[in-house]
């Protein structure tokens, strides 16, 4: 039945003042404690005295407590909606007596109690619960509508002059009920059988702007937003047919704020014959409300579509009524149909038999009420519908109620099993050599760091064994990487086969290998397996047609003879390795201490090189190039000389350890081509004639396919010729792995004017087909043939040999090391134009070649 609008406005003023979720306003009507009017408590009206002791309901005091039994116990908490406190106000007549209770409860504890500001609060709307009353126009209505809510709500049928003096004793002033009306936010409102709207609350004006006037009759449709208007009507029109309880929300054009939307609610008053003969409603702002509705409905639809997307499965279990759903997603990656039960058992027998006690774990946790927070797991299920096994991810979250009781599981379920695959795969590929398949660099390491806690802790001995493959780069250089790759395979898959079996095995990269061999703690015991490991190794095999060595070098450090620590044993056999290859390869170095000075040494003689880089130490020195018949100077030869700071000009040999270093090999002949152009610059202004000076390249300048460009773009920058410059190249750069970067640059080089020279030709492993392949011009026969050319009839076949080559093919030949006048003489006689070393002289600084060139200048003239 309807309520008074301003009592259900008290009880929600009562509820907001303490902030608190549920309240009630009784009345003492025919010597029950009838409800009036409730806020937050949801179905029907009922009486007081069946949720509260009669001595709250009839006190004439406030009551502020904890929920009691009328015996003095403790109400439960599900006796009252939950309730745990309760702050009771008696609703007085101007007698003082006692004629209802304005009721707030809690369903949190309060043991600080209230404060006075709100007892004060609460008391005043007591009072004004107890002076309402309609106005004058209301008045008889109000009386009517109060007899039969005795009628209805009470179930007793007593005489009317009973309900008479109740009427009357509630009956307040008119002031009192004006001031309860424009107290409440809600907007209250009648109308008649018809739907015509007879009065309306002043808070309408404020509102809307019109007043209570223009809204008679459907007036108020003009303030109601167009598009709401044709459903507010119509439904206003079936309400009025059936007598339903009308409850709506439309739009309503606000003053100030727009379109607003309002929730309007009205109920019937009948006759005794049942006809209605007034409606009686209210109209409440719900905008905000509406608000958070539309958002939290966006938000729930972004939520199932992310869901979706995701393809996440859900299993959603509610721990109070007991009941368990599952997704429509989670059955399709369960691979079960609609009509499959989401029990335990279905769920335990899908899942994996290796991980079904990860689910027993969550279900135990559950049962036991002492699930965590969140969590989160993986595991494996077999799908029902064709035995697939898939991994999944699954995330669970729980909630509890205030007091601590576990209330709901949310777990969802993801299949995982691509990304996990993938991921397994990234960790093999992170682990492993691709080509070979064997473990990598950092997984090697690993075994070896896990060997050396292994022997700290327990005792014993190990062996670190370095492998290099000797043939690796001639197979490269002669057959191709193809080649190449396949006596690396080849050479893991015999590694793999001969080691112990308890070894641990790795590719460190290129053409080193390193075993980790437990148990190995005598030297006896090291040279058998060593020996088992070249064995096997060296034997040669085919590979499209051509026979391959897969003979090895062997380094070796032992635990703890040689370090106790990964990074020391490794250190050890790299220089272990490095004096095997050294002693003729194919041969196994056990670390000897006196193999650290070596090293040391390397690193003083890279460490000084980089230095003398950064200071600018580095300087040619220029050797002349002596017409053998003329004895005039023909160009000069330029030769790396550093300034050190206390022992002066130092050879090349001092800092030898850095041309196998590729960035400080290209930064040295970059810094002597700067400083050789700059030279020739100067010596040309000075109208001094050089000839062509020759600047040696190193194999790691054609590492990067841009030599031939930095030259030319040097020349270029400062004004040269290109016929001022010869680049000397040994045979090696032939052989190397950039061979066809060298062919590229020389060619390049030689296109544009530059003359290429073959230095120490004979020495090396070039072969003549290099001298049809690269663009030569000039032919340098080695000091250590031309030293022994007198005395050695080998060295001087071999001199002939180059002298008639370059002869027969138009190649310049020099000699190199002419130190007396015999091997001059010798060497003009067979046909070799030009000549160079001690006796013409020494490489000489700068200064000292101009103050020569000057010289031989004047003496000309």
């Amino acid at each position: 039945m309807d309520r008074l609008a301003a009592l259900d406005h008290v009880v929600a003023l009562a509820a907001d003042a303490i902030g608190a979720p549920m309240a009630f306003l009784s009345l003492h009507v025919l010597g029950r404690h009838i409800v009036r009017a409730q806020f937050g408590i949801s179905g029907p009206l009922r009486p007081a005295d069946m949720l509260l002791p009669s001595a709250i309901l009839e006190s004439d005091q406030p009551t502020i407590t904890g929920l009691p039994r009328a015996d003095g116990t403790s109400v439960p908490a599900e006796s009252l909606l939950g309730a745990r406190f309760i702050a009771a106000f008696p609703v007085c007549d101007e007698g003082r007596d006692v004629v209802g209770t304005l009721c707030v409860l809690d369903s949190r504890t309060r043991p600080e109690g209230l404060g006075a500001r709100d007892r004060q609060m609460l008391a005043r709307l007591a009072e004004l619960a107890a002076t309402r009353r309609s106005d004058a126009q209301l008045a008889s209505a109000f009386d009517e509508r109060l007899s039969f809510v005795m009628q209805a709500e009470t179930g007793f049928e007593d005489d009317v002059a009973a309900q008479r003096a109740i009427v009357q004793a509630l009956r307040e002033s008119e002031e009192h009920h004006r001031y309860s009306v424009e107290l409440s936010p809600q907007i209250q409102w009648t109308a008649t059988p018809e739907g015509w709207m007879e009065e309306v609350g002043p808070q309408w004006l404020d509102l809307t702007g019109h007043t209570a006037e223009e809204a008679r009759g459907f007036g108020w449709l003009s303030a109601v937003h167009p598009d709401d208007v044709e459903a507010t009507v119509q439904l206003w029109a079936d309400r009025r047919r059936d007598g339903v309880p009308v409850d709506v929300e439309y739009r309503v054009l606000t003053v100030g704020a727009g379109y607003r939307w309002m929730r309007a609610r009205a109920a019937p008053r009948r006759n005794e014959a049942g006809e209605i003969v007034r409606w009686y409603g209210t109209l409440a702002d719900v905008h905000d409300h509406r608000m958070a509705q539309l958002a939290l409905a966006d938000s729930e639809e972004r939520f199932r579509l992310a869901v979706k997307s995701a393809r996440l499965g859900i299993w959603d279990f509610d721990a109070v009524t007991g009941e368990r759903q599952w997704s429509h997603e989670l059955r399709e990656i369960l691979g079960l149909g609609d009509d499959v039960e989401p029990s335990i058992e279905t769920a335990m027998r899908v899942t994996h038999p290796e991980d079904r006690h990860k689910l027993i774990a969550i279900m135990d946790a559950v049962t036991s009420r002492s699930t965590v927070p969140h969590f989160e797991t993986a595991l494996r299920i077999i799908r029902a519908d064709n035995g697939e096994e898939r991994w999944l991810k699954s995330a669970g979250w729980t909630t509890v109620s205030e007091s601590g009781q576990f209330r709901r599981l949310i777990v969802t379920f993801q299949d995982v099993t691509d990304q996990r695959t993938a991921e397994e795969r990234v960790q093999w590929a992170a682990a492993h050599d691709p080509l070979t398949s064997l473990p990598n660099r950092t997984a090697l390491r690993e075994a070896l760091e896990h060997a050396v806690e292994w022997r700290k802790a327990v005792g014993g001995g190990f062996a670190l064994l370095l492998l290099d493959v000797d043939e690796l780069k001639r197979t490269n250089d002669t057959l191709g990487h193809d080649a190449g790759d396949a006596l690396l395979r080849t050479f893991a898959e015999r590694l793999a086969v001969i080691a112990p079996s308890d070894a641990s095995i790795g590719r460190l990269g290129g053409d080193e290998f390193a075993i980790v061999v437990p148990g190995i703690d005598s030297r006896g015991a090291l040279e058998d397996c060593a020996s088992r490991l070249l064995r096997g190794l060296r034997e040669p095999f085919t590979y499209d047609g051509n026979i391959l060595d897969c003979a090895a070098s062997i380094g070796v450090s032992m635990f703890p003879e040689h370090g106790d620590e990964a990074r020391e044993l490794l250190k050890a056999a790299d220089l272990a390795l490095y004096a095997a290859k050294a002693a003729g390869r194919g041969r196994m170095k056990v670390f000897a201490p006196e193999m650290r000075a070596d090293m040391q040494t390397r690193a003083s003689m890279i460490g000084m090189a980089a230095e003398a880089l950064r200071s600018e130490l580095i300087v040619p020195f220029y050797q002349p190039k002596i017409d053998l018949r003329t004895r005039r100077t023909v160009g000069f030869e330029a030769l790396l000389r550093w300034r050190h700071p206390r022992l002066g000009i130092q050879t090349p040999d001092t800092i030898s350890a850095a041309f196998g270093n590729p960035d400080l090999a290209v930064a040295i002949t970059t810094r002597m081509l700067e400083a050789i152009t700059e030279d020739i610059l100067r010596w040309r202004e000075m109208g001094i004639v050089t000839g062509s000076i020759a600047l040696n390249a190193a194999a790691a300048d054609f590492q990067h396919d841009n030599f031939a460009e930095k030259v030319l773009e040097r020349l270029d920058q400062c004004r040269l010729p290109t016929s001022c410059l010869e680049i000397e190249v040994t045979e090696t750069v032939f052989l190397g792995r950039d061979a066809p970067y060298v062919e590229r640059a020389l060619k390049l080089l030689s296109a544009h004017g530059v003359r290429i020279a073959l230095d120490d030709f004979g020495t090396g492993y070039a072969s003549l087909s290099h001298l049809k392949q690269y663009p030569v011009d000039i032919l340098k026969i080695d000091r250590s043939f031309v030293s022994n050319v007198q005395q050695d009839r080998e060295d001087a076949a071999i001199v002939d040999a180059v002298i008639t080559l370059g002869r027969t093919l138009g190649i310049e030949v020099v000699a190199e090391g002419v130190e007396n006048e015999e091997q001059a003489d010798y060497l003009l006689a067979r046909g070799c134009g030009v000549g160079q070393g001690y006796l013409f002289g020494a490489a000489g600084s700068a200064a000292d070649t101009e103050r020569m060139l000057r010289g031989a200048i004047e003496n000309a003239a």
